[in-house]
């Protein structure tokens, strides 16, 4: 409970602390006019999904489903070793080895072997159902690059990797059991901190020592419309404080195009709360 000052001397009345929901939505606004400017100097679309893990604030910025590009590698990985955890078993030392260049390198060949490996887009939401994602579908044919996804659905797996301890931390309570063992989420956590250095662009541009973020990125040129689609997530840590995000979006003329505007609404969305 919060106290109330009083001027004239008489005793404080207490009123109830806001609660996460109207933080949420207080953020949601926040960041919503922030974005709106990114927004007015691009014709691409984008989404934005932040949550601030010491507060458990949440905002999330447009809820339509973008192509995943690369960033499914991260979601690939984690149903390898959900695969795993249910055979009682370590991941073999060519699973380990496609699943670095994966994740490090974006490697597209070892995503195709491991996305076959774990059954490939019925597979991905089987695992991803358990994950607790509600609006990602694994694409069709083969065509993982294709799977759709949302911001929000981004930051829901980025939490299942980040949180630390048995319990999901979600809604500023503890939520149910973690689907990803700790060993697991430290592996996953571990191959996002070693990107390559011209592939750590993204939403480590909000944080304090981009180095230090950790993040896996996606681009994809779509033969259709010409256009791009561009996505960041990961881990980024501003002012000494630690934040999961998920940048998605399409619609660009070119890569560097796509990427500054990903930059730009991560650090828009990072400093709204900041704020």
């Amino acid at each position: 409970m919060e106290r109330v000052s009083r001027r004239d001397g008489a005793p404080a009345e207490a009123r109830p602390a806001p609660s996460a929901a109207a933080l949420d939505a207080a953020l949601d606004a926040a960041q919503a006019d922030a974005l709106s400017a990114v927004a007015d100097g691009t014709d691409a679309r984008f989404s934005v999904a932040v949550l601030d893990t010491g507060s458990a604030a949440r905002a999330v910025y447009g809820a339509d489903a973008y192509d995943t590009a690369s960033i499914v590698k991260v979601d690939i990985l984690a149903a390898l070793l959900l695969r795993a955890q249910d055979a009682g078993r370590e991941l073999t030392a060519q699973e380990r080895s496609h699943a670095a260049v994966m994740i490090e390198r974006s490697d597209n060949d070892a995503a195709t072997a491991l996305w076959r490996e774990i059954g490939g887009a019925e597979g991905l939401d089987a695992a991803n159902e358990r994950l607790g994602l509600t609006d990602t579908y694994g694409g069709a044919s083969g065509r993982w690059g294709l799977t759709r996804t949302t911001a929000a659905d981004q930051l829901t797996l980025l939490r299942q990797i980040f949180t630390e301890g048995p319990h999901v931390f979600t809604d500023g309570q503890a939520g149910g059991e973690a689907a990803l063992g700790e060993r697991s989420r430290a592996y996953i956590r571990r191959l996002m901190g070693q990107v390559v250095p011209e592939q750590a662009w993204g939403v480590s541009a909000a944080a304090d020592d981009p180095a230090l973020t950790r993040l896996k990125n996606g681009w994809l040129p779509r033969t259709a419309t010409g256009l791009w689609d561009v996505n960041s997530i990961g881990q980024v840590t501003a002012k000494g404080r630690t934040y999961l995000v998920a940048v998605l979006s399409d619609g660009h003329p070119d890569k560097d195009s796509g990427v500054a505007v990903v930059e730009r609404a991560a650090r828009a969305a990072l400093g709204v709360a900041l704020s």
